[in-house]
């Protein structure tokens, strides 16, 4: 259940997303009760993405609207930018169901935060082998350089109580490995986790940004690999016990 009227802040990070985003926050709206806010953070995309925001009419719809590019930057400027008490993030391609997104919301009475997964009960990864197979190499890793308290260390599907910032920084630098880090210290902050299975697909239509090509889809891994050594030999020191 969700705790209490709780506000609902859902950060959606965009570049080049016009076949999904609305799609996506008609979506939100119809599976999440109020109150809520969506807000999208663009960066600059070319195709459009932004112009169609501006022309749906949600009040609790926000856009942001940047020159810059980067994923988690763009998710740090959405939480300072949002008034929720619960803070969701999730991709704009349609493959992270709004109805998980309400899923993982009520699981926050009893838990801080809510991991989409796709490696729990309930859950799978129907997307080309080449990205299954590295999702799961990283995931092997992660766990065992971090430790198993976690099935999917690079989901990036997730709700969290806006306390969790008491004990924990966000990251602004880096692509899905700054969901490693967080994760990480947020186990070593003492919040308790929940993981919830869904099924993630191929993206509809568009080129995921992740795997544009076979070359910068291995130095994205190795990208991953040397955030996972980073976060285990030198620790952000700013993460405090509850």
């Amino acid at each position: 259940m969700r705790p209490g009227e709780s506000k609902v802040s859902i950060i959606i990070p965009t570049y080049n997303e016009k076949d999904h985003i609305v799609g996506l926050i008609n979506g939100l709206f119809a599976s999440i009760p109020q109150p809520m806010e969506v807000i999208v953070v663009d960066d600059d995309s070319p195709d459009g993405t932004a112009g169609l925001v501006e022309g749906l009419k949600f009040p609790e719809l926000r856009l942001i609207k940047r020159k810059s590019r980067g994923l988690a930057s763009a998710l740090h400027r959405g939480v300072l930018e949002s008034k929720g008490d619960i803070i969701g993030f999730m991709d704009a391609d349609l493959t992270m169901p709004p109805l998980i997104m309400n899923r993982l919301i009520s699981k926050l009475d009893k838990y801080e935060v809510a991991i989409g997964s796709r490696y729990v009960e309930g859950g799978s990864d129907n997307r080309a082998s080449l990205r299954v197979y590295g999702s799961r190499a990283v995931n092997w890793f992660a766990r065992t350089m971090l430790g198993d308290h976690i099935s999917d260390y690079d989901s990036g599907f997730i709700a969290f109580r806006r306390e969790v910032f008491e004990y924990v920084t966000l990251s602004s630098s880096g692509y899905g490995d700054y969901f490693i880090e967080f994760i990480y210290d947020v186990i070593r902050a003492g919040y308790k986790i929940k993981e919830v299975g869904y099924a993630l697909h191929d993206r509809r239509s568009g080129t995921s940004k992740s795997a544009e090509s076979l070359i910068g889809f291995l130095i994205l891994g190795l990208r991953y690999v040397i955030r996972i050594f980073s976060v285990r030999i030198h620790p952000n020191s700013f993460v405090q016990p509850k």
